[in-house]
């Protein structure tokens, strides 16, 4: 049924504006998004099938433009809405970051990284330098390699971490396709950012390992 031929009070926008956004179905808000359906489906139908491509709500907002691409009747117009809703949320994590203590908000800096590595097909290192106050300055891209390497050189993080003025820093990289597992030469090079850290006065507050859906650290396992 399409959503004009649903009594008023039934269709997704009124019920969000009569009596909030909790009471709609994830199916039904991306129906308010994404405005009308296609092909003899509905906008809520097309909204419960990209959830049930994509698994989860937010496997779906973090699609990237190749994966939406392909998809039967999602046109330019809804791919950008939710590439759009993808950066959003970004920046919003971001902001976070910015203006709260990296170390007050795990969780943050872990959805932050599972965007920021989400669909890359080679390893990418990168660190996130933050102040005094483990607010965050910036989050730069140190290295980045083929499928399973990625060649990192601490002298040249050193001099970044200088040119930030950071007092401390985040290190990151993502196993694209692979497990959220610390290999051997994971905690080799740990080991030697933490020399090269302390060497400048900078702390090294943790090393993040990142996938498609998981984020392990270093200081959790007591390796960093």
């Amino acid at each position: 049924m399409r959503i004009a031929d649903l009594p008023t009070e039934s269709r997704p926008r009124e019920r969000l504006l009569a009596r909030g956004a909790g009471t709609l179905s994830d199916a039904e808000l991306l129906a308010i998004l994404l405005r009308t359906g296609t092909g003899g489906v509905s906008a809520v139908e097309m909204g419960q099938l990209l959830v049930d491509r994509f698994g989860s709500v937010r496997r779906l907002l973090m699609a990237t433009s190749a994966e939406l691409r392909h998809i039967r009747g999602l046109g330019k117009a809804k791919q950008a809405v939710l590439l759009s809703l993808n950066e959003l949320q970004q920046r919003s994590l971001q902001t976070t970051l910015r203006e709260e203590s990296v170390l007050d908000s795990p969780n943050a800096v872990q959805r932050f990284l599972l965007h920021r590595f989400n669909g890359l097909a080679v390893e990418r290192f990168v660190g996130l330098f933050v102040d005094v106050q483990n607010r965050l300055i910036s989050c730069d891209e140190l290295a980045t390699g083929t499928l399973d390497r990625v060649q990192v050189y601490p002298r040249e993080i050193a001099r970044l971490a200088l040119a930030h003025n950071a007092a401390g820093v985040i290190f990151a990289h993502n196993h694209p396709g692979g497990r959220a597992h610390a290999s051997t030469m994971d905690k080799a090079l740990t080991r030697k950012l933490q020399q090269v850290m302390q060497s400048i006065e900078v702390s090294m507050l943790d090393h993040l390992i990142v996938t498609d859906t998981e984020v392990w650290s270093f200081r959790e396992h007591g390796l960093c």
